[in-house]
């Protein structure tokens, strides 16, 4: 194959090889842009993710600082009880009661707060 020589001395690129070229260009554009759209798509995907993950701490951290303020509210309810106690069976009661008052307290939370870590943003 002889090479063509234009007007001015200079090489012609044959159409062809111009056509093969423009389809690689466009090929090449394709896959570019089909990488940029899965980029987006796994970036909003994260993104979203991570909303979920943050709304759920939220919604722990807020169950437990509740929980937390209820526990103490109880705690010092027993201690005023406790030193308002004038026998040691009073005393024996107060306690007994207590301890089974925060053992369902404690059982309901941590079923409540099981709930909250497990469920999804959108729903209550």
């Amino acid at each position: 194959m002889a090479s063509r020589g234009s007007a001015d001395g200079g090489y012609e690129i044959p159409n062809e090889m111009r056509d093969f070229a423009d389809k690689s260009v466009e090929q090449a554009r394709k896959a570019f842009d089909g990488f940029l759209d899965a980029a987006y798509k796994a970036s909003n995907t994260m993104e979203t993710q991570a909303n979920t993950a943050q709304t759920n701490v939220r919604a722990v951290a807020g169950a437990a600082v509740s929980f937390a303020e209820q526990n103490m509210a109880a705690s010092f309810a027993y201690a005023q009880k406790l030193v308002r106690a004038t026998t040691i069976d009073e005393v024996l009661k107060i306690q007994s009661e207590f301890a089974r008052a925060q053992i369902d307290t404690l059982t309901k939370q941590m079923k409540e707060m099981g709930a909250v870590a497990g469920r999804r943003p959108d729903t209550k």
